[in-house]
């Protein structure tokens, strides 16, 4: 087998070699079929590596090409490859029910990050031995009711800063509109400053964006600047005049935010969570014609805040994506020309959607900033390269649940996680 074993064995590729490209596997001995039919994209080639994983939620690479894997309600394991490249020997190197999913390792592999729901811990991280040592409580007291997925994200300019998220505490989490409630927001610690007890959440460290609902899958562009994929509301009602209507089955939008540069947040730094929200489908409102995909909306227009109050005060996605497909993990391919974003899949609409693997296309601006290639108000944004074969019956039992993803060193294989509570299973990708 190619997964679970409680110390490293086999001869595993060491130094500069696992920086290198390794063969793209056609398949791995022992590792199981697919457990759920899926479709590729003909530009792309997929192989299954690994299964019978236990909620398999981030991937992260270290210098050496080893792979970091955080599961869910278990820890933290590292992989090496062999010269076929599949797995070859895996060890189990932090043990902690309460990781949930935050991952992070600095830019020189030394440092690493995990989360809890309500605690971030760094350890010292040895890649040629393949130990993480020396737990340490960097950020405590995040808060423990409601969405309990906690992102963290080394910034790759200076590895002293760590961006940590935290998600609301309901679907309408209205205290979270004042950012001392420190939910439904991203702030910003220096660990390098942090006390010798580690910061406290609510008051500590720097504001990066509040008024983003849950916004779990954060990514830096080659400029090192943040972006952040959104899962907003279920279940809304427009309400004019006392007059409810159902729109939830096509809206809120999922949102792409841009964040900016860490240590210079953007101003404002408020993105409308928990009173403008984004259209997707704009023909399920009746009450008005304004809106377009992209558009921002209130759920009850009123005399003193409507759709148009939202402009200037709120800063909208840059782009949008369907309705409760759920972006879990996101990352930039090395010359940031595609964001590469899971997304879950929903549970709040049927037919259901989601449970795929989507690309963003992105362009270099004249300015030196990256940016998505489509429009605001475009629908077609994102392209879908890998999904399961009828996403539109799916529920959380009967199709994968695509969640981490994370390039190899090489930046040609594409590793991508299913946390499907009946099967666990990591693929890797690369393009023919």
């Amino acid at each position: 087998m190619h997964w679970i074993l409680p110390t490293v064995v086999g001869a595993a590729l060491t130094g500069t070699a696992l920086s290198q490209a390794l063969p793209f596997p056609t398949s791995c001995a022992g590792v199981a079929t697919a457990r759920y039919a899926f479709t590729v994209d003909e530009a792309w080639q997929i192989t299954k590596i690994a299964s019978g994983l236990r909620q398999p939620r981030s991937i992260v690479f270290d210098p050496l090409g080893n792979m970091l894997l955080l599961q869910a309600g278990s820890g933290l394991s590292v992989s090496t490859f062999g010269a076929d490249g599949c797995i070859n020997s895996t060890k189990s190197i932090i043990s902690m029910a309460g990781l949930n999913h935050g991952l992070s390792l600095t830019p020189d592999g030394k440092t690493l990050y995990v989360s809890s729901v309500t605690t971030v811990f760094s350890y010292a991280y040895d890649a040629a031995a393949l130990t993480a040592t020396g737990q340490k409580t960097v950020i405590t007291g995040m808060s423990p009711g409601g969405h309990s997925t906690r992102t963290v994200a080394v910034s790759p300019k200076n590895p002293n800063i760590l961006l940590v998220s935290v998600g609301s505490n309901s679907n309408w989490d209205y205290p979270s509109g004042n950012p001392a409630t420190g939910r439904a927001c991203v702030k910003t610690f220096d660990i390098s400053k942090a006390p010798a007890t580690g910061y406290t959440y609510n008051t500590g460290g720097t504001m990066l964006a509040y008024g983003v609902r849950n916004e779990v899958a954060l990514a830096f562009d080659p400029n090192g600047h943040a972006w952040g994929a959104e899962n907003s509301g279920d279940d809304f009602r427009r309400t004019v005049n006392g007059q409810a209507t159902d729109v939830h089955i096509d809206n809120p939008a999922e949102e792409l935010n841009y964040f900016g540069d860490p240590e210079n947040p953007r101003t404002p730094n408020w993105f409308g969570y928990p009173t403008c929200f984004t259209v997707w489908e704009p023909s399920l409102f009746k009450d008005t014609t304004a809106l377009k995909t992209g558009s921002q909306f209130v759920v009850s227009p009123n005399a003193t805040f409507n759709d148009e109050s939202c402009a200037g005060v709120a800063n909208p996605p840059r782009l949008s994506f369907p309705a409760h497909i759920a972006p879990i993990g996101s990352v930039f391919d090395k010359n940031g020309t595609n964001l590469y974003i899971t997304f879950h899949g929903s549970w709040d609409r049927q037919p259901a959607a989601g449970y795929s693997l989507a690309e963003v296309p992105f362009t270099k601006t004249d300015d030196g900033l990256y940016d998505p290639v489509s429009p605001a108000d475009s629908k077609t944004g994102y392209k879908t390269i890998l999904s399961a074969t009828n996403p539109g019956s799916c529920n959380s039992g009967s199709c994968w649940r695509l969640a981490g993803v994370g390039w190899d060193n090489s930046g040609e294989r594409l590793f991508v996680s299913s946390d499907n509570a009946a099967d666990g299973e990591i693929f890797v990708l690369k393009k023919k």
